[in-house]
Order: C-alpha cells, then sequence, then structure tokens
C-alpha cells in the first residue's frame, strides 16, 4: 500500500511538472484498406497505415525563459497501425527528435534530426501531402537506376526526407511574410547505408494571403557520391482562389552525368465537410548511370482523392492512384507485389479512416 500510494505521487508530481513546462502529447492514428495491381504481377490488398496522414505519436514541450526567449524539444515517432511495429526498423523517434531555442527577434536554432528544405519546399504543394496511394513520393525513390539510387545506393538510409545530426537556423515570423531556414549535418564517419550523409540545404519562401511561393535547395554527400554530390533543388507555388487552392512544384536531382526532374501540380477543393483533390506527377531521367542511359525511363502518377471530415480530429476518406511507365521505369503505387517489369502500369485504390488526438 505504502509503495503504490508512493508511485501514485510519483506519477503526480511528474504530470505536475510536465504541465508546468507544457509538454504535451499528441498524434496521429490512421489506417486504410489498400488494392494495389501492378501489371504482370497481379494484386495485393493489404491495410495500410498513414495512407491520409502519417500515423505517429508526438512528444514535445516549451518552456518560457523569459525576456521574448523560449526552449522546447519535438520527439515524433512513426507507427504501422496495421501492425503496431515502429516505422523505421532500429531508429524510435525517426521522424523527428530536436531540442530548440527560439526568440522574437532571432527566429530559432534547432538540432537534431530534422525535415531537409527541400523536401519542406516539395511536399507542401502535394495534395496528397506526400502519403498514400497517390503520393508524390512514389516517383522519388531509390529503386530505379537514376541520380537517387547512385546517391544513396536501393537500401540505403537516406536523406530525401530527413537528415541525422543537423543544426539549423529558422527565421523569425513578422518579416513581412518573409520565411525559410538554413540547415547542416554532419556525416560524422558514417556511410550512405547508416545514414552518414554531409547535408547542407536552405529554404526561402513569402507566404502572405492567398500566395505561396518559395524555393530550396539541399545538397548532400557520403561514401557513395565519391567526392561528387547529389544536388536536390526544389521550386514551388500555390494560390487559393476561395473555391479551389492549385499548386505547382518542380523538384531536380543531379549527380555526375544523371538527373531527375519531377513535376507536379495539384488542387486541392473545399466543399462543405468535404475535400476534393487531384495531382499530376511527372518523373523525367535524363543522362547517364556509369554506362547504363536513362533517357527513355519516364513515369506518370494521376491521384483522384475525397475526404469527408466528421470533425476537425476524424476523417474519413478515398484514393485512387494510377501510374504509367515508359522505357525501363518501374514506378509503382505503395503497397503491391513486387517484381513488376520497366514500361507497365501500377493501380491503386483504398478507403481509410484517420483520428487526430
Amino acid at each position: 500500500m505504502v509503495k503504490n500510494c508512493f508511485i501514485a505521487t510519483c506519477m503526480a508530481a511528474a504530470a505536475s511538472a510536465a504541465c508546468a513546462q507544457g509538454v504535451t502529447l499528441s498524434g496521429v492514428a490512421d489506417a486504410a484498406a489498400r488494392h494495389v495491381r501492378n501489371e504482370g504481377r497481379g494484386s495485393v490488398s493489404s491495410l495500410a497505415s498513414g495512407a491520409n496522414a502519417t500515423s505517429r505519436i508526438v512528444v514535445r514541450g516549451q518552456e518560457d525563459l523569459g525576456g521574448g526567449l523560449s526552449a522546447g524539444f519535438h520527439l515524433e515517432h512513426g507507427l504501422l497501425l496495421d501492425s503496431g511495429a515502429q516505422a523505421a526498423g532500429n531508429r524510435f523517434w525517426d521522424r523527428r527528435s530536436t531540442v530548440s531555442l527560439s526568440g522574437k527577434s532571432f527566429g530559432e536554432l534547432r538540432a537534431g534530426r530534422d525535415y531537409i528544405p527541400s523536401y519542406l519546399n516539395w511536399g507542401r504543394f502535394d495534395p496528397f501531402a506526400y502519403v498514400g496511394a497517390a503520393s508524390s513520393s512514389s516517383l522519388i525513390s531509390v529503386t530505379p537506376v537514376g541520380p537517387i539510387r547512385a546517391a544513396y545506393g536501393p537500401g540505403a538510409d537516406h536523406a530525401l526526407t530527413r537528415a541525422n545530426n543537423t543544426v539549423q537556423w529558422w527565421l523569425p515570423a513578422g518579416w513581412g511574410g518573409l520565411e525559410g531556414q538554413v540547415l547542416a549535418g554532419a556525416g560524422e564517419g558514417g556511410t550512405a547505408a547508416t545514414g552518414g550523409h554531409k547535408v547542407i540545404g536552405a529554404r526561402l519562401g513569402y507566404a502572405s494571403g492567398p500566395l505561396v511561393v518559395s524555393a530550396a535547395t539541399t545538397r548532400v554527400e557520403n561514401d557513395l557520391t565519391a567526392g561528387a554530390h547529389l544536388s536536390d533543388h526544389a521550386l514551388g507555388g500555390s494560390w487559393d482562389f476561395g473555391v479551389a487552392r492549385v499548386s505547382a512544384a518542380v523538384r531536380r536531382f543531379d549527380i555526375a552525368d544523371a538527373r531527375q526532374t519531377n513535376l507536379l501540380l495539384g488542387v486541392r477543393v473545399p466543399i462543405g465537410p468535404w475535400e476534393l483533390k487531384a495531382s499530376w506527377n511527372r518523373a523525367n531521367l535524363a543522362g547517364r548511370v556509369g554506362a547504363t542511359s536513362i533517357d527513355a525511363n519516364d513515369a506518370t502518377l494521376i491521384g483522384l482523392g475525397a475526404v469527408y471530415s466528421f470533425s476537425k480530429r476524424t476523417a474519413l476518406y478515398a484514393t485512387l492512384a494510377h501510374i504509367s511507365n515508359d522505357g525501363a521505369a518501374a514506378f509503382t503505387v505503395p503497397g503491391g507485389p513486387a517484381g513488376m517489369a520497366g514500361g507497365g502500369t501500377s493501380r491503386g485504390a483504398e478507403i481509410g479512416l484517420r483520428h487526430n488526438f
């Protein structure tokens, strides 16, 4: 009895301290029934996690230090809702793990694992938020022979979305709509397979009223780039017409004689509790990787979706996706059977439920 009272007292004290420091627990639970058919390989039906928003647990906190200063942390863990497994192997806080110092005059200094500027600048213009059957991420992959695979290898811990060991400076709010960041990440003697990438990047944009426009660049070096580097540039913009928000973006990857250019056009249409959305994506590969020409290896992705919001926290959604490949390209909708031949088509459909907490 005494032991139980002691434990209860400690838990209450910890909760009180957490509240005093502004610590919060939040996250997303998202699961969808998905069916994907790849030409010549049949189909697979599955329960997919995070098809409208990535399933995750977030712990964050902020402390007011006075004089306009505040300190904070952000820990974010991705999980696979269909199996209960963590999303990234042995890495627990895979999505973000940072500590920061903020001030109204200088912005924010942030350190830890976080998103790279080029991804942030690309993902914000994808109507499907870079997840699900129609995600633009389906055409940004280490699978095909091209500049991305040349820099990261087929199964590496890549930095297409996030980078380890980073320090950043984020511009303060209130600069007339200007926004941006500067990021540097150390390889720390690691390899591409272990996430040991040297990363340097920056982003600058303008967001005011219906207009958003921004540009970003990221440079990556590791043991596979052999003294060269992968350049990752992204430029995009959107305009909110009230009845619809239209977006467009371009992202280009270059290393040595190989390059990949991705184009994105998107639209989101709110109708009461509904949101209808559509996107067109194109991946164009050009040049050579060693002696292999990749000029003919292109792909197009078309996505259609609808989201019905029961409340601010809960939504039902459905998505359709179609990928057509040219040449040796074999991009696919996630969750389908492996081994599709180059030039094939991949089709997917999903319906799911997302709840924020």
